[in-house]
């Protein structure tokens, strides 16, 4: 593995996510913002919170793949969230829960962060998720 994750002591804990990413490795992958459409740029997920999250994974877990990467070559997550309030969190980790299993997401997440934002590029995306990897 190209990538070595820690949360050291003194840092906020439990967070479901490491706080440092150290990678090793010569390709550098960097993932545009994904988010829930398909192919053909058809939304997927039906608008939820929930549902836009496990799609915008799924679709970074597609372009990971397109790299010859994975998840486990993951450094850095950033999700872009429009018209966030607190009381969203519970949904938005209900969708990284849905698809964990099914995508290899490691637990904890790499290094993320979740940036509220007033609005993303149309009106029904409520996530965008940039992924940057290291592969040997």
């Amino acid at each position: 593995m190209s990538v070595e994750l820690l949360s050291p002591e003194g840092l906020f804990q439990p967070v479901p996510y490491h706080h440092v990413a150290i990678g090793t490795g010569s390709r550098h992958v960097h993932v545009a913002g994904q988010i829930d459409r398909d192919g053909e740029g058809r939304a997927r997920s039906g608008g939820d919170l929930r549902g836009q999250v496990a799609e915008v994974l799924r679709n970074a877990h597609r372009a990971l793949a397109g790299a010859g990467a994975t998840f486990d070559d993951v450094v850095r997550l950033r999700f872009f969230a429009a018209r966030w309030q607190p009381e969203h969190m519970d949904a938005f980790l209900a969708g990284v829960a849905d698809v964990a299993d099914e995508l290899g997401l490691p637990s904890p997440l790499p290094p993320a962060s979740l940036i509220g934002v007033d609005i993303l590029f149309e009106p029904d995306v409520r996530i965008e998720l940039e992924v940057e990897a290291i592969v040997d």
